[in-house]
């Protein structure tokens, strides 16, 4: 298993739609297994493969629910299905949201209370998985970035603003910026 370096707004792998896994063979589960150990690595709750520069449709999680239940896992070519997402605007409190590829930066951004998602393990396996809350966030969070979207794009009015002048304070504007886990100290200082 080996960390890698997370991608940062700007790179162009973050915004190509993942290309769907045929082979579910060693290779895929080494990538997943190094998912793994780059989220963790980083504090993360989950982590796409685009996000390491990898472009096949997997990402790894590792997150609770309203309940406090912990999930950590994996899925493969994950399809989504949500309960109704709110037009309303975020709760700037409750709906606050964080991406490994926006280091340190966290935007008030609506969803769905529930998500699941049909999808394979490593194996090729099929699997379910289901969620309510944070847990729920972490699935569409990770599939908007199998989809080449970050939160970001999610974002409206003056959040949405906010977002634009951050990334261009940062100069997360072009390619050309990583992050290592473990060599930076975690940009949400957990």
């Amino acid at each position: 298993m080996t960390i890698r370096p997370i991608l940062i707004r700007g790179e162009p792998a973050l915004a190509r739609v993942a290309v769907p896994v045929i082979e579910f063979d060693d290779d895929l589960r080494r990538l997943i297994a190094d998912l793994h150990e780059t989220n963790t690595a980083a504090n993360g709750a989950g982590l796409a493969a685009n996000q390491i520069g990898d472009g096949r449709s997997v990402f790894v999680y590792d997150c609770p629910d309203d309940t406090g239940t912990r999930y950590r896992g994996h899925i493969v070519n994950p399809v989504l299905r949500t309960s109704e997402i709110p037009e309303t605007m975020p709760d700037p409190d409750d709906d606050l949201e964080g991406c490994l590829s926006v280091p340190g930066e966290v935007f008030p951004t609506g969803r769905a209370r529930w998500a699941a998602i049909d999808g394979f393990d490593g194996h090729g396996r099929p699997i379910t998985v289901e969620g309510t809350g944070y847990f729920a966030r972490c699935l569409q969070h990770e599939t908007d970035h199998l989809a080449g979207k970050l939160y970001l794009e999610r974002l409206v009015g003056r959040h949405a603003r906010g977002a634009k002048r951050m990334l261009k304070r940062k100069g997360w504007t072009g390619p050309g910026h990583t992050w290592l886990p473990g060599d930076v100290p975690d940009p949400f200082g957990h």
